[in-house]
């Protein structure tokens, strides 16, 4: 299956190398694109050694072809996979804002999408945050997560929490199209 990992600016980005590492033992072909925010929390470098793959951050990466590489990845994608989903990439998807490749592709995509969110607890139960969840469920977004307790990065204990890894690899090898 060919997977787009969006990484969004969350402390959990770290695990994306993990996940990356996993899925491409798994066979998967992925093509990871990365926030701005993101690039604070791990490199692109270390994604596209995991993934064998070049990492898209901005639209200047794109200059290698005549054709819009992220049009060219939301057309490719089997499934869009986000992990960790910041609240503002949630914001972005739930209003149909691109101001980057990962929001671009978000629109651009006729691929299933699932997204597994990461941000802290006071800010994944905002209203607003809520809102954008139910207009993304009823776009046909599927949610896996976030843990609804545990200790977060910032030092508040709730709900937030990116879910492990493992999860969402089992969620990939249960999703529909996966066989």
């Amino acid at each position: 299956m060919t997977i787009v990992l969006g990484i969004t600016g969350s402390i959990a980005a770290y695990k994306a190398a993990d996940l990356v590492s996993q899925l491409a033992k798994d066979g998967h072909q992925l093509h990871c694109v990365m926030t701005q925010a993101a690039t604070e929390f791990i490199t692109p470098l270390t994604l596209q050694v995991l993934s064998r793959n070049p990492v898209l951050v901005s639209l200047e990466d794109e200059k290698q072809s005549w054709k819009p590489g992220h049009i060219d990845l939301a057309d490719r994608a089997d499934l869009l996979l986000v992990a960790p989903l910041s609240a503002d990439t949630l914001g972005n998807f739930a209003n149909g804002l691109a101001p980057d490749p990962l929001s671009s592709i978000y629109l651009a995509t006729q691929a299933q999408v699932l997204l597994a969110p990461a941000m802290n607890g006071k800010m994944w139960e905002h209203p607003a945050t809520q809102r954008n969840v139910a207009q993304l469920k009823a776009d046909g977004c599927r949610f896996l997560g976030p843990e609804e307790s545990g200790m977060l990065a910032c030092g508040y204990e709730g709900a937030g929490r990116l879910v492990p890894v493992e999860k969402i690899i089992d969620a990939i090898k249960e999703w529909p199209s996966s066989g």
